[in-house]
């Protein structure tokens, strides 16, 4: 999901909206490419993963998982980013949009409300306010996302009112959107999706935020209010150890009017170890409950109970560009897994990648 930019790289400059520029304006042209090689030792003959992967998601070739080139806008009461980006992690997330929509990684534009506060209407593809992670993969702990990222959106379309404190310790938000991780409505959907966005930063080395969504996913005749809520915080303990820890829970009704519901939930952590200023290591544990098949479908009596666990060593090569390589995997209480032609609980595989920012 989603979220955490290094600055002077993909985003330069975009703190700079506080100062009197209204004479100057900054076009910033950046780019991102991470090419990535994952093994399942399940050896599927199609090359896909499992379909509740949406990164790194081909086995046994060499592939790009995301590309793209962003242009950023700026002054000091409007501002503007468009970003257009390829690779299979565009392939399964935009599978839904039709045409050219699916290549748009990045979309919107926005105008400062107040002189004096930093107050901001941003309206187009967005990306999403939900979860720790993003698509974009050096700025995460590990190098694949977690269950927790890859079921819930990575981009949004809609519009966002925000407010941040002039000290950086406050950012609230309350967005409309088109639906759960889409550009354009499906047929026959009506219903406006609301979410609300609160990030409490004290210092930079603790970050706790607070995010939701309201909203049918559904056409209308069958409408199924679905109502989501996401609770993460990162903790730098010193200047080697961290930990993110998260939960995502969800509710949906069962059928048009009804009051009851189908949950899921998923609990995520992450423990990251920087022994040297080049190299890191980190470790997660996760688990993924949708007994009801909401979100990840199995058609299993006890649906999809999963536990997922990694070892990440990362290698930063040069300022702007990342080696890494990832061990992980997933037990389930079903045999929803295959391996060779026979069900199995188990599935293991692992990843490296080379991503580089410009």
């Amino acid at each position: 999901m989603k979220k955490f930019v290094i600055a002077g790289m993909l985003l330069a400059g975009m703190d700079g909206f506080a100062q009197d520029d209204s004479t100057r304006s900054s076009l910033t042209i950046s780019g991102y490419l991470e090419a990535y090689y994952t093994y399942d030792l399940a050896r599927p003959s199609h090359h896909n993963r499992p379909s509740f992967i949406y990164s790194h998601n081909r086995h046994n070739e060499v592939n790009l998982n995301l590309g793209f080139i962003k242009a950023a806008y700026q002054k000091s009461n409007v501002r503007a980013n468009l970003a257009l980006a390829t690779g299979t992690y565009m392939n399964a997330n935009y599978a839904a949009e039709p045409g050219v929509l699916r290549h748009i990684y990045e979309a919107n534009a926005g105008i400062k409300l107040s002189r004096r506060k930093e107050i901001w209407i941003d309206a187009g593809v967005l990306p999403s306010h939900l979860g720790f992670e993003s698509a974009v993969g050096r700025d995460n702990w590990t190098l694949t996302r977690s269950l927790f990222a890859e079921n819930s959106p990575y981009f949004e379309t809609g519009a966002r009112l925000s407010y941040a404190t002039g000290n950086g310790k406050w950012f609230l938000s309350g967005l409309v959107l088109n639906g759960w991780q889409r550009i354009q409505r499906i047929d026959g959907n009506n219903t406006p999706a609301f979410g609300h966005q609160v990030t409490y930063k004290p210092n930079d080395r603790f970050t706790i935020n607070s995010s939701s969504f309201i909203g049918n996913d559904k056409p209308d005749s069958v409408k199924q209010m679905r109502y989501f809520h996401n609770l993460y915080g990162i903790f730098q303990l010193t200047d080697q150890w961290g930990i993110t820890a998260g939960l995502d829970m969800g509710a949906e009704q069962k059928a048009k009017g009804s009051n009851r519901y189908n949950t899921w939930y998923t609990p995520v952590m992450i423990v990251r170890l920087s022994p040297a200023p080049k190299h890191s290591i980190a470790v997660r544990g996760e688990y993924y409950q949708d007994k009801d098949g909401v979100i990840i479908a199995t058609d299993t009596s006890d649906g999809f109970k999963t536990w997922g666990y990694s070892l990440n060593y990362d290698f930063l090569v040069l300022p702007n560009a990342l080696w890494r390589t990832e061990a992980r995997g997933f037990s389930s209480k079903e045999k929803i897994f295959v391996k060779g032609n026979e069900p199995s609980y188990h599935n293991y595989f692992i990843t490296t990648s080379i991503a580089v920012a410009f």
